[in-house]
C-alpha cells in the first residue's frame, strides 16, 4: 500500500508539471474565477437572511408599503449571480483549453516515445492494450482535468466559505452539521473507497478486453478455418464476464454514494429546522437567519456529495495516467554506436566522404586519437560463436558461426522454432546478443549507430505490412525523399509495375486497412518494391513467399531475383526449391547449426538437408 500512494503522489506531481507548463496566467485566472463564483453562493445565500429580515418582514406590517428599495436589493444581487454565471463560463471555457492542451502534449509524448521503443516492448503486450492507454486512460485523465479537478476546488471553496458563514450565523447549528459531515465522510470513505478500486480494476480489464478483441479482428481468416468461433466466444464471455462483475460493482458503490450522501444531508437540513425553529421561538433567532441556514445546510453537504463523487474519476484517472507514464518512461532503445553511415567517393586512391550521392556509401569510424576511418559498405556479414536468448536464462541460439561474404546468399533452413528469424534479428540489432560478435564489414555491430545499420539493411517478410495513403507513398517508405521517377523505376525492377497500372489511379490509387483489395502477392510486389528503393547492400527475405501460390511466387521470384543481384542475401524458406541456388545453406536445429554446405554439397551428405528435400524428414 505504501508503494502505491508514493506511486499516487509522483503521478500527480508529473501531472502538475505537464498543466503549470505554459498554461500559468490562465490557471491564474481559473483560480480566481472558481473563488468568485463559489463566494457568489455563499453572498446569495447570506443574502436570503438580509431580504427576509431587513426587507420583506418590515413590508410586511407598513401600510403603504416601499418596495423601490427592495427592488434595488434584488436588481444588485442579480448583478452578483451574473458575475457567478460569468466566472463559471470562464473557468469552464479555459480548463477545456488546458485539459485539451496538456492530453495534446502528453499524446504526442506517448507516440514519439514509443518510435524508440525496442520491438521488444511490442513483442511482449497485446496492441489492443496499448490503444487502451491511448484511448480509455487518456479519455479518463481528460474527464478528471476539464471536469473533476475544477468541480473538487470549486465544492472546497464553497465549503470554506459556507462554515465561516455558519458560524458567523450560528455556532450550534453550525456542530450539528457538522455531526452530520463527520456521518458523511465515514460513509463516503467505505462507499467511496470500494467504488474507486473496482474502478481501477475496470480500466484493466477494459485494456484486456480491446486486447482480446485486436487479437481476434486480426485473425478472423484463421478463427474461422479452424472453427474457433465458439472458443474465441468462451474466451471473451470470461473477460467480458470480469469486466461487467468491475463495472458493476464500481458503479454499484458509485450510485449509492450520492443517495446516501444526499438523505445524510437531508437529514441534517431536518435537524436544523426544528433546532432553528425552537431557538427563534425563543428569540435566539430570526426567521431570515433559519431560512439562510437552511440554505447554507444544502450548500454546505451538496459540493461534499459532489467531491465525494468525483473522486472515483480522479483516482480513475490517476490510475489512468500511471499507466500513461508507464509507457513514457519504458526505457528506450539503448544505442551506444558512433560508426556512421556515409556518402562516400574515392580521392587519390583513398576513401573520402562526399557532400553528394555517389552510389557508394562508406562507414565512418571515429577513433579515439581523433582519427577518422573509412570502411567501404560491401555487405559481409560474420557470426562469432554467438549466443542468444530473449530471456536471460533461456538461450535460443548456440555457438552460431558463419559467414556470409560479399554478393553470397545465405539460407537457413529448420523446422519452426529452430531459430532461423532470430538470427535475421540479430543482424539489424531487433535484440542484442548475450555473448559472441557480429560483425558488419568486419565491424562489430554494437560500434555501428542503429539507424545506420538498419538503412543499410533490406527486409522482406512474409507479413507485408502497408499503410494508409498511395501506392505511391508505401513504396516511398523506403526511401522517403525518392522522386516519383525513382518509386516507379523501384517498382519495374520489383516486377510490381504491372499490376499497379491496372489500378483505377495507378501509383495515386489510395488503400486502407493494410492493403485491402489488394491481393497477397501484390502486397509482397509492393514490400519488394518498397526494398528495391532503399537499394541495400543487405538483403533478408524471411519466408517472402510462403503465404502465396506457386503461380504468383514466380512472379514475386523474378522481382526478388532482380533485387538480389550484386547484394548479400540471408533467406528464410519452408520451400527449399526457392534456396537451390544459394551459395550457403545452414540448417538449424534447436538453435543450432548441425549442417552447411550448398545444395550440392548437402545432398551428398545425406544429412538432415536430404532428407528434408526428399520428404523423408518433413521441415515442421
Amino acid at each position: 500500500m505504501p508503494k502505491k500512494k508514493g506511486n499516487k503522489r509522483k503521478t500527480i506531481k508529473r501531472l502538475l508539471k505537464y498543466v503549470t507548463q505554459g498554461y500559468k496566467w490562465q490557471l491564474t485566472i481559473v483560480l480566481i474565477s472558481i473563488i468568485i463564483s463559489a463566494l457568489v453562493g455563499v453572498i446569495g445565500t447570506q443574502f436570503i437572511k438580509y431580504l427576509i429580515d431587513d426587507f420583506i418582514t418590515p413590508l410586511l406590517g407598513s401600510q403603504s408599503p416601499d418596495y423601490s428599495a427592495l427592488i434595488k436589493v434584488i436588481m444588485l444581487m442579480g448583478g452578483v449571480y451574473a458575475l457567478g454565471v460569468i466566472c463559471t463560463y470562464i473557468y469552464d471555457r479555459l480548463m477545456v483549453n488546458i485539459s485539451q492542451g496538456v492530453l495534446n502534449k502528453i499524446r504526442k509524448q506517448m507516440f514519439n516515445h514509443m518510435q524508440k521503443l525496442p520491438i521488444r516492448y511490442f513483442d511482449s503486450r497485446s496492441h489492443g492494450e496499448i490503444m487502451s492507454t491511448y484511448t480509455n486512460d487518456v479519455d479518463t485523465l481528460r474527464q478528471m482535468l476539464s471536469q473533476s479537478i475544477p468541480q473538487v476546488f470549486s465544492a472546497c471553496v464553497s465549503m470554506v466559505a459556507v462554515l465561516i458563514a455558519m458560524f458567523a450565523t450560528n455556532v450550534y447549528l453550525t456542530f450539528v452539521v457538522l455531526a452530520m459531515v463527520v456521518l458523511m465522510i465515514f460513509v463516503s470513505r467505505y462507499l467511496g473507497g470500494n467504488s474507486s478500486r473496482f474502478f481501477v480494476k475496470q480500466q484493466e480489464d477494459i485494456g484486456k478486453v480491446n486486447g482480446y478483441i485486436e487479437e481476434m479482428m486480426e485473425g478472423q481468416k484463421v478463427v474461422k478455418v479452424f472453427n474457433y468461433e465458439e472458443d474465441s466466444k468462451a474466451r471473451f464471455d470470461e473477460l467480458n464476464e470480469q469486466l461487467c462483475d468491475s463495472m458493476t460493482k464500481a458503479n454499484m458503490y458509485a450510485n449509492i454514494l450520492m443517495p446516501c450522501i444526499m438523505n445524510i444531508g437531508n437529514l441534517g437540513y431536518v435537524l436544523v429546522a426544528v433546532i432553528g425553529g425552537i431557538l427563534s421561538i425563543n428569540g435566539i433567532l430570526t426567521i431570515g437567519s433559519i431560512a439562510a441556514f437552511l440554505q447554507y445546510v444544502k450548500a454546505f453537504t451538496n459540493p461534499l456529495g459532489q467531491v465525494s463523487q468525483q473522486m472515483n474519476s480522479i483516482i480513475m484517472a490517476l490510475a489512468g495516467a500511471e499507466r500513461i507514464f508507464n509507457l513514457i518512461d519504458e526505457q528506450e532503445e539503448v544505442d551506444e554506436g558512433y560508426v556512421t553511415l556515409v556518402n562516400a567517393k574515392m580521392e587519390n586512391g583513398k576513401i573520402i566522404e562526399a557532400e553528394e550521392r555517389t552510389g557508394m556509401w562508406a562507414w565512418k569510424h571515429p577513433h579515439k586519437d581523433g582519427r577518422v576511418t573509412y570502411t567501404r559498405l560491401r555487405g559481409q556479414v560474420e557470426f562469432e560463436n554467438v549466443q542468444f536468448g530473449y530471456e536471460q536464462k533461456k538461450r535460443i541460439l548456440h555457438d552460431i558461426s558463419l559467414t556470409a561474404k560479399e554478393g553470397q546468399k545465405v539460407s537457413f533452413v529448420g523446422a519452426t522454432g529452430a531459430g532461423k528469424t532470430t538470427i535475421t534479428n540479430l543482424i539489424n540489432r531487433f535484440y542484442d546478443i548475450q555473448d559472441g560478435k557480429i560483425r558488419y564489414d568486419r565491424i562489430n555491430i554494437r560500434k555501428i549507430k542503429k539507424d545506420d545499420l538498419r538503412k543499410s539493411l533490406g527486409m522482406v517478410l512474409q507479413d507485408t505490412s502497408l499503410f494508409t495513403g498511395t501506392i505511391r507513398d508505401n513504396i516511398r517508405y523506403g526511401k522517403l525523399n525518392a522522386t516519383d521517377e525513382e518509386v516507379e523505376a523501384a517498382a519495374k525492377l520489383s516486377n510490381a509495375d504491372k499490376f499497379i497500372k491496372h489500378l483505377p489511379h495507378g501509383y495515386d490509387t489510395k488503400i486502407t486497412g493494410n492493403g485491402e483489395g489488394l491481393s497477397q502477392g501484390q502486397r509482397q510486389l509492393l514490400s519488394i518494391a518498397r526494398a528495391a528503393l532503399n537499394n541495400p547492400p543487405v538483403l533478408i527475405l524471411d519466408e517472402a513467399t510462403s503465404s502465396i501460390d506457386t503461380r504468383t511466387e514466380k512472379i514475386v521470384q523474378e522481382g526478388m531475383d532482380k533485387l538480389m543481384k550484386g547484394r548479400t542475401v540471408f533467406v528464410i524458406a519452408h520451400r527449399l526449391s526457392t534456396i537451390k541456388n544459394s551459395d550457403l545453406i545452414m540448417v538449424l536445429d534447436h538453435g543450432r547449426i548441425i549442417e552447411r554446405g550448398n545444395h550440392k554439397e548437402l545432398i551428398a551428405q545425406k544429412g538432415t538437408y536430404y532428407g528434408l528435400y526428399t520428404g523423408a524428414i518433413e521441415i515442421d
